[in-house]
């Protein structure tokens, strides 16, 4: 066989036209990505995609303004819009469906009453993430914290309303996919109860869990939108209000309670309505009055005194959470075998291997926790708890990393999940530069009396947490002396000396800094006793009694009385 001769001069020419091609390809491919950076820049990369979704035409004078009029907002990838493709998160799912028939009630609702929709934003895939990190999407870009990640699952939402580019934002809260990017982006974040904002044209990850929740950062605007989505009436009587510190979970914390329990308590002092504040262990009342519970306990040393509890909580949880996302969405998984970031897949993979033995009990353990919370809270208690341990994770966290701030975070939003609560959770600055945040939870149903008392109470909250910012630290629990200790002692040396308004005003300084300590109560009840207070009394012997049931004082004081 002979070979024919290879042209070499017109080989040089196609390696040359090739580089050139290659070239052009890579030029506008870097150009591309270039343009996607500084447009993700631009919108923190919050956005998935840009549309104008305009409000109803605005009444007629003498008809009054429309409430929402003049705002505009963003919606997580999870909700329905006409003529566009809800991709929950992901390509394959949005490749896999067809563009919605109609837009989702609670977008409707809020384009009827004045407001302006410009897109969807980046959501954890299917709605089963609390990082806000999307394999696809990319990590939007946290405004208070850029080398955090912005929290999950509803990060666009939350990234937007933080950084200005809209007045409030939807998302869905299942687990805490509201709760934890509010508290990791410094904004206000609303999960309301179950059930009373509509879903209908809302993706579902568990139906049993999944609420329509908003952020905002100013409370008059999340207060406006609540009156919209909740459908409620904007008068109502003035009721008082009874805040009750979940001490134990406060123990989870790693914020100082000077820059949590103790602003929450000076923010109350001035204003009117609001009783003496009390401290339980919650973990201890839900293990007496949720017996379904009791199966689900891991015992472990490594646990603080009732955390088990929460613990067990947050399993029953997830394995609900697992189970209704296996019933919602098996099908499509095994047939699509759609691409997943490693996390989320871990999370599809176990759901979809998941059994249906204790089901009915996951049910019951909702029902027992959501009448104890109302015996508890009845219509004027609000449950006061951080909304997550410790600021979230920095971006690429280790898995023990990860696995700590999942446990021990699940512990704290599982009470309001479970039991379909309405919870907010509220900024209140900073702590060694990472935002912090406390959460109010009230009754199912008392959705606008929640959402009244953070009207009520946000400026005075914000003005509390500047002055602790801006003052000298106290020494904490780990230094050399424990100020509320300190204060006993002041308190100690006026009741020696006869001053008892001035001991009950010391003990109650120290009850602030630390409500677990039965000692404190007691020796507040001492002095109320001789002040002829028998009522406040009364109700410190028993809380003494409540947090240590071998006090001997605490009894003793209570008998007197």
């Amino acid at each position: 066989m002979k070979l024919g001769k290879i042209n070499v001069s017109t080989t040089k020419a196609w390696i040359i036209i090739g580089i050139g091609v290659a070239g052009v390809i890579i030029l506008a491919e870097t150009r591309r990505r270039r343009r996607r950076k500084t447009e993700a820049r631009e919108d923190f990369g919050a956005f998935i995609e840009r549309f104008e979704l305009l409000p109803a035409p605005q009444p007629p004078p003498p008809a009054a303004r429309q409430l929402l009029s003049g705002l505009n907002f963003a919606i997580s990838d999870i909700f329905d819009v006409k003529e566009y493709v809800t991709g929950f998160g992901n390509p394959d799912w949005k490749r896999t469906h067809e563009p919605a028939g109609r837009t989702a009630v609670a977008v409707s609702s809020l384009l009827k009453n004045g407001a302006t929709c410009i897109g969807k934003t980046v959501m954890d895939e299917l709605a089963f993430g609390i990082t806000g990190e999307n394999l696809h999407h990319g990590t939007p870009n946290n405004p208070e914290m850029p080398s955090h990640v912005p929290g999950g699952s509803s990060s666009g939402s939350a990234v937007a309303v933080a950084a200005g580019l809209v007045d409030f934002a939807l998302g869905t809260d299942t687990t805490g996919c509201v709760r934890i990017p509010g508290s990791c982006c410094g904004i206000i974040g609303f999960r309301p109860s179950h059930g009373v904002v509509s879903t209908v044209g809302v993706l579902s990850n568990s139906q049993s869990l999944d609420t329509v929740g908003w952020f905002a950062r100013d409370p008059s605007i999340l207060h406006h939108v609540g009156r919209i989505l909740l459908q409620v009436s904007p008068v109502e009587l003035r009721r008082t209000r009874r805040f009750i510190f979940a001490d134990d979970c406060f123990q989870l914390s790693k914020v100082p309670k000077q820059k949590s329990v103790y602003v929450v308590n000076r923010s109350t002092e001035n204003l009117s309505g609001y009783q003496p504040p009390k401290h339980m262990n919650i973990g201890q009342y839900i293990a007496s009055n949720v017996p379904s519970l009791k199966g689900f306990h891991e015992p472990s040393s490594n646990l603080h005194h009732g955390t088990s509890t929460l613990k067990a909580l947050s399993t029953v949880m997830l394995l609900l959470q697992r189970y209704e996302f296996k019933t919602n969405h098996e099908e499509w998984i095994k047939t699509v075998k759609p691409k997943l970031g490693p996390d989320i897949s871990g999370r599809v993979l176990a759901a979809i291997n998941t059994s249906n033995e204790n089901i009915k009990t996951f049910y019951k353990v909702r029902i027992e926790l959501r009448a104890a919370l109302h015996n508890l809270l009845k219509d004027d208690g609000i449950l006061v708890l951080p909304t997550i341990p410790d600021s979230m994770l920095k971006l690429n966290s280790s898995k023990n990393l990860f696995t700590e701030f999942h446990n021990q975070a699940f512990a704290l939003l599982s009470i309001a999940s479970m039991s379909g609560c309405c919870q907010v959770t509220v900024p209140l600055g900073k702590h060694d530069g990472s935002p912090i945040s406390i959460s109010f939870i009230a009754s199912h149903g008392a959705d606008k009396f929640l959402l009244d008392t953070i009207l009520d109470i946000y400026s005075s909250l914000q003005e509390q947490a500047n002055i602790t910012s801006n003052s000298l630290p106290m020494q904490d629990i780990d230094g050399n002396i424990d100020t509320s200790e300190l204060l006993k002692e002041k308190g100690n040396a006026a009741f020696k000396g006869r001053q008892w308004n001035k001991a009950v005003s010391y003990y109650s300084e120290a009850i602030k800094l630390n409500g677990t300590n039965a000692t404190f109560y007691c020796n507040r009840a001492a002095a109320y006793l001789e002040l002829g207070c028998f009522q406040q009394a009364e109700a410190d012997c028993s809380q003494a009694i409540l947090l240590d049931k071998k006090d001997i004082v605490g009894y003793r004081i209570y008998m007197k009385n």
